[in-house]
């Protein structure tokens, strides 16, 4: 195991799929020259050149409207989006054009395609570039969605993600392109629709994604001090869904909190909470919890900020509440 950041995970899984097979190429904004906005796709226009690292114009529209005809016509596009707040300014492309050729082609016409980018709160980033924006693309058929957090994930998935012959939304946090962890040197996949148990516990099962994974392993190493043995798991694709695994967990803690980085309404965890309800309720002994982002759009103010997002404090608060310890 080699450890590297998050975003040397991904740049090698950009790279090694770039050298596997030549249909695959990276476009979007400051990919090229710059190597990213965030350097994830550092060195790569050097080994590749510009027919296959392009430097797009500021065109969200455009661009993404380029992949889905390029995908339609054999290429395996990756689309990067400097941040999924400006992913909306694609979404006609991605929604009614990615989303659906496949079935208005009667199967004839797939997109192949990946659109990545770092997504939810960075460091002050305020109210139009702090959305976590997952659960919009969750609600639509035909896409799948990814939200690794860890640098193995990150890698394992981009890589399949690459591969499949869907469109797949691949959504990065921003604020874990630094964090370090163990990623394999020899070649790996992580397939989508798999979900991973980050911690095993039998007290109370703590569903959450992206960076909020982290934050429910803070609050589980915390309850351990209090005697309560907490399991998290991450989904790591949100659609399609592994909801096998979130139902066997259920069903041994007899007790769930979902955490996610979203707002509350209409958000990822409702459907969690919604798919517990109907295949785990006679095993349930508390309801299922939510701790989401508040209801607010992202102030600018560092200690507003903190207010609206999800900590450990929250999670253990709500773990309290289904466990009877406060």
């Amino acid at each position: 195991m080699a450890v590297i950041a998050f975003r040397e995970a991904l740049n090698q899984a950009l790279r090694e799929e770039m050298q596997r097979d030549e249909r695959v190429f990276l476009m979007g904004e400051e990919v090229g020259a710059y190597n990213g906005a965030y350097k994830v796709s550092k060195g790569l226009l050097s080994e590749f050149g510009p027919k296959r690292v392009l430097d797009t114009p500021i065109t969200e529209l455009g661009f993404t409207g380029l992949g889905v005809g390029a995908a339609m016509a054999g290429l395996r596009p990756i689309v990067e989006v400097m941040t999924f707040n400006f992913s909306l300014l694609a979404i006609d492309q991605i929604v009614n054009s990615a989303a659906k050729m496949l079935y208005m082609s009667g199967g004839q016409c797939g997109v192949p395609m990946v659109v990545r980018g770092p997504g939810g709160a960075g460091h002050q980033l305020a109210a139009q570039h702090s959305q976590a924006l997952e659960s919009w693309y969750c609600h639509i058929p035909g896409l799948k969605v990814v939200t690794p957090a860890t640098p193995r994930d990150a890698k394992g998935l981009l890589k399949s993600s690459i591969r499949d012959n869907n469109p797949v939304i691949f959504i990065e946090s921003e604020v874990l392109y630094g964090l370090k962890g163990e990623v394999p040197e020899e070649e790996y996949t992580i397939p989508l629709g798999v979900a991973e148990v980050k911690r095993p516990g039998n007290d109370v099962t703590l569903i959450a994604h992206s960076k909020m994974v982290h934050v429910a392993l803070q609050a589980a190493a915390d309850l351990e001090g209090e005697g309560i043995d907490a399991e998290v798991i991450d989904p790591r694709t949100l659609r399609p869904l592994d909801t096998d695994t979130i139902i066997q967990s259920v069903r041994k803690t007899n007790r769930a909190v979902v955490v996610e980085e979203g707002w509350n309404y209409c958000g990822v965890g409702a459907q969690v909470v919604d798919t517990i309800q109907h295949q785990a309720f006679d095993y349930l002994d508390a309801p299922v919890l939510r701790v989401t982002g508040a209801d607010v759009p992202m102030p600018y103010s560092k200690p507003l900020e903190h207010l609206c997002l999800p900590d450990k404090t929250r999670v253990i608060e709500a773990v309290h509440r289904v466990t009877y310890k406060g």
